[in-house]
Parts: structure tokens; sequence; C-alpha cells
């Protein structure tokens, strides 16, 4: 075969530092936007960006060629640069240092996408935390809550 192609999708979890409320209305689309900006510099185009005031999901089609620790540290230190320029009340702002990914199916791109689309709704029931251990429990990844925050 002439090519290596990949269509390799994953569901990129990360959250605030302190998962402090630092994404409110008047950043989030912009934020977005950035988010994909920077996944798509590295060749990883965003599918869907969404989250609330502590977190992001991103859909991302992973590059064949990137590492998903580089994607993360690339989009993480960038979008925090750029979120510190856009007033006093982001200076400090920081993200976790950690994150949680997932592989998914093409058969599962719309439901996670809707649900990227939901989160503020879904939110208002279920606070961050129980949401990423319910990940980390439907994609069966083990981890010690001692190291889960930050």
């Amino acid at each position: 075969m002439a090519q290596s192609l990949a269509n390799i999708l994953v569901h990129l979890v990360f959250s605030t530092k302190e998962r402090r409320p630092f994404i409110n209305e008047t950043i989030a689309d912009d934020l977005y936007r950035y988010l994909a900006t920077a996944c798509a510099t590295c060749g990883c185009p965003a599918r869907r960006i969404g989250g609330t005031q502590d977190h992001v999901h991103i859909l991302l089609s992973l590059s064949r060629t990137m590492a998903v620790s580089d994607l993360v540290k690339e989009v993480k230190t960038s979008s925090s640069k750029w979120i510190k320029t856009k007033g006093q009340e982001y200076r400090s702002f920081a993200w976790q240092g950690g994150y949680g990914v997932f592989s998914i199916g093409q058969s599962q791109v719309s439901t996670l996408t809707r649900y990227t689309d939901s989160q503020r709704e879904h939110h208002r029931r279920r606070p961050f935390q129980d949401e990423f251990r319910a990940l980390l429990r439907r994609y069966q990844v083990e981890y010690d809550e001692r190291y889960v925050w930050d």
C-alpha cells in the first residue's frame, strides 16, 4: 500500500485546575474556537467541542503521526497562554495536570456529539467529577482516586 491512512477518533476530556469555574459564557465560544484551531494546527481536527465552566470535551480525529500526550500538551499550553491574555479575571487560569482520552468508533460520533452539545444541561444534575468517574468506568480505565484530581 502506497499510502498510510487512518481514522482514529478520540474523546478528550480535561478540566480547569481545581475545577475552578473560569469558562463562563463570555469566553466559552472563543475558547472552543481557539481549541479547535490548536487541534487543527497539530493535524488533529476537532469535530466537536463543548463543556461547562470547569471542563471541556473534545471529539477529534487523531493524526496518525501525533501522540496523544503531545497533542494534549500543545493544546493545553497554547490555550492557557491565550486565555490569560483575555482579561484580568483569567490571569490565574490553568488547566488540570491530567486528562482523559477515550477511543470511540464511527458509530458513536452522533451520540458523543449530542452529549458534548448538552453539557450545560447535563451538569445541572451531575458534577464533573461524577461524570469523569462514569467515563472511566464505561471505558474500563483503572484509576486511583488519589491521583485523578488536582
